[in-house]
């Protein structure tokens, strides 16, 4: 063998594994820098919310109220997205231009999943050596605006998905969990109308508003929206996130009522909204031929709408049950580590089980965290109520900031705005008509109705509130593929922004100047709502008054008195029936009975046991769902751990029937600033 020939190709070996070695060093390198950007890019949201922390405590300590975390969160996202955009070094994203076989099968209207790249069999380097085919898979991330953009900046904006599954969750839950007193129970009548027949309502006027002024836009913008688009944007602009209206409530201790009808409205209309913007694609993906309106498939949408909610409902509702028997049956109390980590791998369960069956997470964990208070909750061990309680306190703390943080940043790095002017203040307008239209006509309706009526100060309050927030732009961020779509998230952006820092930094001044009255002191209700410090200050909206003496403190003095919705009989009351009368009284005292009797019984340690409240044939069963604890404990020793007490239509107590006559009138009356 030719000596020169065998040392060639020993060569030719060396020059190609150190070629093939130089390619996996460059793709070392390659995935070390786009691990640093993605640290980098974390670092940045975690120095944000650092910021946001050290300034809130220092408005705390300064009392200031004018501005609350999330308008501070919006305000330091804009500024570090400003500088990300436009003093970071903008470098060209290398690329080759692909393109499909003429053969392939595939339907271009939509864009394939993964892309996998094939170099040629017989490239060549640039010495002349042959390099190995490699096929490398490339994942969809959309529609391609600017090459040249800042790393940073392509990092800096994140999968929509990540929002519905991993942030959006822990948030639902947090409220649903808080969501166990007595007076959002009082309010439910008025809740359930501003969430589910509002949040439809104010979607139906301000898809057809915007449609209607679309038309009067420039042709090319007129050309991408159908009346379905804009009825989405009605659907995903309409929910209300009034985090920081409710914090200044909770600060100066506004009346219950008026806060739990804002907070409740905003839980349930945020999975309201969920629910009917799915309705609404299926109109057009499975019903509607073309877009245009049809009865069948519109009657198709409501049963859609209407089985989506329930089944999620009862999804979340059979989960938190699901976990309430196994807390009551095991001893995993004993480990309270394991029973915290069950508790939460449970309700996170309820969000993924309904997504697998093509429901509505958010509403299965919203009821799953209801159920999760008012059973679950009871069985936990002390060590777990005070670890899930923090745990989910803090989630929903920083997952709220964080989107917050992200809306603006997202202003200046997220490359698939649309900015149109007319578009945008069509979107403003027509979304305050969308609220007014949800506040003051259901509220007049509702007075019909109920003792006593909604004051016209609280609907203005009521319609105030509605600022705009994570939910509205998680559904406008999820698909941003046509220039409809991008033009909505940029309209919906910048109104989360507007409502969040201007009406929640004038919450103040707005009580002020509808004065509603504020209070000061102790709260005679510790358990009413999630903010400890919030008190009523006018008597209960429902029939089901609070049975038992208020202690009303005068100067330095206090004395105890009965108020007017406290005597045994409540049509003697100068108010009359409560809402809905008589018929909601008697539904109200059968849901009580029923809880109280057999669901509370069934799924926690309370009393009375099972054995005394089925039927003489069910007794059998009756003591195998029974626990030794519920025989042994004592009905005031439950009382005292059991969280929902409260919620419970207990039988009324015998009280004075007469009323303090040193009260002013206004109190003696039900009315005014206790």
């Amino acid at each position: 063998m030719n000596p020169f020939i065998g040392s060639a190709s020993l060569v030719l070996y060396f020059v190609t594994r150190c070629q093939a070695s130089g390619t996996d060093i460059a793709l070392d390198a390659k995935a070390t820098l786009l691990h640093r950007i993605d640290s980098l890019n974390l670092l940045i949201y975690t120095c944000l919310l650092t910021l946001t922390v050290l300034t809130i405590w220092v408005f705390k300590h300064r009392r200031v109220s004018w501005l609350h975390e999330t308008g501070l969160a919006v305000i330091y996202g804009l500024i570090v997205g400003a500088i990300i955009r436009y003093a970071g070094s903008t470098n060209q994203v290398t690329y080759i231009d692909a393109h499909p076989d003429a053969n392939s099968n595939y339907n271009l209207s939509v864009p394939p999943d993964i892309v996998r790249f094939h170099f040629p069999d017989k490239q060549m380097s640039s010495g002349d050596v042959p390099v190995p085919n490699k096929t490398y898979a490339y994942s969809f991330r959309g529609e391609i605006v600017n090459v040249e953009q800042n790393e940073i900046d392509l990092k800096a904006t994140f999968d929509p998905e990540i929002f519905f599954n991993i942030i959006l969750p822990p948030i639902i839950f947090h409220a649903g969990y808080c969501l166990k007193r007595k007076y959002f129970f009082r309010n439910l009548g008025a809740i359930l109308t501003f969430a589910m027949v509002g949040t439809a309502l104010s979607a139906l006027v301000i898809g057809s508003l915007m449609y209607g002024c679309v038309q009067l836009m420039p042709a090319s913008l007129a050309a991408s929206f159908t009346f379905l688009d804009t009825l989405y944007f009605g659907a995903l602009i309409s929910p209300t996130d009034p985090l920081t209206v409710l914090a200044i409530f909770s600060q100066l201790k506004v009346d219950v009522n008026l806060y739990a009808m804002i907070f409740g409205e905003s839980v349930l209309n945020d999975a309201v909204a969920l629910v009917l913007s799915g309705a609404i694609q299926n109109y057009e993906k499975r019903y509607s031929v073309d877009g245009g309106f049809e009865i069948t498939a519109f009657l198709a949408a409501i049963g859609d709408f209407i089985g989506i909610f329930s089944l999620s409902l009862l999804v979340g509702a059979l989960i938190g049950c699901l976990t309430a028997l196994m807390t009551k049956f095991t001893h995993v109390r004993d480990w309270p580590l394991l029973e915290s980590a069950l508790f939460v791998l449970t309700s996170y369960a309820a969000f993924l089980i309904a997504e697998v069956f093509e429901l509505t997470g958010v509403v299965a964990v919203l009821f799953c965290g209801i159920c999760q208070a008012h059973y679950t909750y009871n069985n936990l061990s002390a060590d777990s109520r005070n670890r899930t309680k923090q745990l989910f306190e803090l989630l929903n703390f920083l997952a709220e900031n964080f989107i917050f943080t992200y809306i603006g940043v997202s202003m200046f790095t997220f490359p698939k705005h649309h900015f149109d002017p007319w578009f945008i203040i069509a979107g403003f307008l027509t979304s305050m008509l969308g609220r007014a239209v949800n506040i003051y006509p259901l509220s007049f309706l509702l007075n019909l109705g109920r003792k006593p009526p909604i004051p016209m100060n609280f609907q203005h309050m009521l319609f105030f509130a509605g600022l705009r927030g994570a939910m509205s732009f998680a559904l406008a961020i999820r698909n941003t593929v046509s220039e409809a779509r991008q033009a909505m998230l940029t309209t919906t952006s910048l109104i989360v922004i507007a409502t969040v820092v201007l009406q929640g930094g004038a919450a103040t001044h707005a009580l002020a100047y509808l004065r509603i009255p504020t209070g000061q002191g102790q709260n005679d209700e510790n358990e009413a709502l999630p903010y400890r410090d919030v008190r009523s200050l006018y008597q209960s909206t429902e029939t089901s008054r609070p049975n038992g003496r208020m202690v009303v403190k005068w100067g330095k003095g206090e004395s105890e008195v009965v108020m007017p919705w406290q005597l045994n009989s409540f049509e003697d009351t100068p108010h009359g029936g409560g809402d809905g009368g008589g018929e909601k009284a008697r539904l109200a005292r059968l849901w009580g009975a029923v809880d109280s009797k057999l669901l509370k019984p069934l799924l926690t340690h309370a009393r009375p046991p099972l054995t005394e409240t089925l039927p003489s044939f069910l007794r059998p069963l009756g003591r195998i769902l029974t626990t030794t604890r519920q025989y042994t404990q004592s009905e005031n020793s439950l009382r005292r751990t059991d969280s929902d007490s409260d919620l419970c239509i207990d039988e009324p107590q015998p009280v004075p029937t007469t009323i303090d006559p040193q009260l002013p009138y206004n109190i003696r009356n039900g009315y005014g600033n206790v």
